[in-house]
């Protein structure tokens, strides 16, 4: 419930303070004082949309905090989702600066204000007097059912699956269009594909060419180098492997008469392995190093042709050519097998569409249970309100098609005449009739604890007298299972509430500012007696308001 309100530096209000209880409280005060604002300033907290317009002073910031208490946990996964401490002391801070920078907070954690707007829909419903035109409205309409009958876990595995039920239907309608379009586009790609296939591309090998035609096309000079090189080593008079084993003798004989030199000898002779070992490397290069005109003439019109098909598809390089080929043989199988992709998608979406029949069934059974106790609780209701013969129904067709929230359409019917049988209340109920209807809904879905604050904002216009005083009975009703903070002018709404609040102006500064206040026993009575005797307080209207308080 809304345990505390604080307002700085809105509208009318430079600093309020106002606390709330539990039940049925009651805000009442001059038109003007203030009441609506203090409305503007809650939903402000709870994440309305405010301009710089509301600031009272215009140099300073807006500051409005609401505090509640939630009495149980049933919101903690909402605010586990939103990455939010969920604590039984609850509190909203929405600031706005002169500057027009808007901040919020929950729980002194920043928020976004879609987050601070979802979460206090949870809270509070605040009901203003045009929101009786609701009634007429079939999404308002199913979301009230749905309330009612406690649908929401059920509904949630079913929008779920709705939304893959479209997503298999949206990949079948694709692959259907692909496979009735024109096939010269898949028979084009199929030659691309047949074209590169042909090529027997493999991983590597452009470098391989690339680098064997460089050697190939230098053969002689690499040959005649090579040569060289071995005959360096070992194949002339003067090679360095004959001069190494002179050198190895005259170190053996050395290491006798100078026995330190042993070390020399075995360096010399690793020395000798190594070399060995690179000369026949050298002859076997030397061997390698056979080109004949053929090979050169085949390598090289290879290396053309993948050139070639480089500039023919114009890719910057080799691998991006095999990545063209797996793709193109990607789109050509993906056609191919186009006929058997359809039919698993076909049987994914019976799959899908028996899923959602299951839950649409059971959306649709429990839709209809809580419209016979529903449409019988609001007829018990309106009929209290000066229509005796009033008719209230709510029905629920089951239709072949499915929708984001099932597969009904809810009416909301009524007849307000003894005789006449009940049609759309968007058609046949007039605007006094919506707003008594409204507050016998409202009261209903009450008894279900769909909401812990529920606010009504002069829901009463337009009524007096008894039907007044059955308005403020079913208020007070109404405050034994959750708290409700009613606007009103009637004295006989008044009368009935647990708490009564006192919403007025002070002109005597430099500007005028609101205030609230609670007001005492004693209090309640003048104020009610003003209510009954337009503000001119009469004894006769002292005793009056002291019955309506009895």
């Amino acid at each position: 419930m809304l345990k505390q309100l604080h307002i700085s530096n809105y509208a009318l209000i430079d600093e309020l303070d106002v606390g709330f209880n539990q039940g049925f409280n009651v805000i009442t005060g001059e038109t003007g004082a203030g009441k609506s604002i203090l409305l503007g300033a809650l939903g402000f907290a709870l994440g309305d949309r405010a301009d710089t317009g509301v600031l009272y002073d215009k140099d300073k910031k807006c500051v409005v905090e609401a505090r509640f208490e939630l009495g149980n946990d049933d919101l903690s996964p909402l605010f586990e989702q939103n990455d939010l401490d969920f604590e039984r002391d609850c509190i909203f801070r929405r600031e706005l600066s002169p500057q027009k920078k808007s901040r919020a907070f929950i729980n002194d954690t920043p928020v976004a204000l879609q987050t601070m707007k979802e979460i206090g829909s949870q809270l509070v419903d605040i009901h203003s007097q045009h929101d009786s035109l609701l009634l007429t409205d079939t999404d308002f309409q199913l979301k009230l059912l749905d309330d009612i009958a406690q649908n929401g876990e059920i509904l949630t595995q079913y929008q779920v699956e709705y939304g893959n039920y479209n997503a298999i239907k949206r990949k079948l309608n694709e692959l259907k269009d692909a496979a009735t379009k024109n096939t010269a586009e898949n028979d084009y790609l199929k030659f691309q594909l047949d074209e590169l296939e042909k090529a027997d591309l493999k991983e590597g090998e452009y470098n391989d060419i690339e680098q064997t035609l460089g050697v190939m096309e230098n053969s002689e000079e690499i040959k005649t180098l090579l040569v060289t090189a071995n005959q360096l080593l070992e194949d002339s008079e003067t090679a360095i492997l004959g001069q190494i084993n002179d050198l190895c003798s005259t170190l053996s004989r050395l290491k006798h008469l100078m026995p330190d030199t042993e070390s020399l000898g075995e360096r010399i002779e690793n020395l000798k392995v190594e070399l060995k070992d690179i000369a026949y490397d050298l002859r076997r290069r030397e061997d390698d190093t056979q080109f004949d005109e053929g090979q050169l003439q085949t390598l090289q019109e290879r290396y053309d042709l993948i050139n070639r098909l480089m500039m023919k598809h114009h890719v910057n390089g080799f691998e991006e050519l095999l990545a063209l080929r797996d793709n193109l043989a990607k789109k050509v199988n993906a056609f191919e097998n186009i006929d058997e992709e359809i039919a698993k998608t076909e049987n994914r979406l019976k799959d899908s569409e028996k899923q959602l029949s299951r839950q649409a069934k059971i959306l649709h059974e429990k839709r209809s249970q809580a419209a016979v106790a529903f449409s019988a609780k609001v007829c018990e209701l309106v009929r209290q309100l000066a229509m005796p013969f009033a008719v209230f129904q709510v029905e629920v067709e089951s239709q072949s098609q499915f929708g984001n929230k099932g597969s009904d359409v809810i009416r909301f019917l009524f007849s307000a005449n003894k005789g006449i049988a009940p049609d759309d209340i968007s058609r046949v109920a007039s605007g006094g009739e919506l707003s008594r209807l409204m507050l016998s809904i409202k009261s209903a879905v009450s008894s279900y604890n769909y909401i812990p604050t529920l606010i009504f904002d002069e829901i009463d216009t337009g009524v007096s007298g008894e039907v007044a005083a059955k308005i403020g009975g079913i208020m007070r009703q109404m405050g034994q299972s959750l708290q409700l903070i009613s606007i009103t002018h009637l004295p006989q709404v008044a009368s009935q509430a647990e708490h009564h609040y006192f919403i007025y102006k002070d002109n005597e500064g430099a500007r005028t500012q609101s205030h609230i206040r609670v007001l005492s026993h004693d209090e309640r009575i003048t104020e009610i007696a003003k209510m009954l005797s337009n503000d001119k307080i009469t004894p006769e209207a002292l005793k009056a308001a002291e019955v309506l308080l009895k």
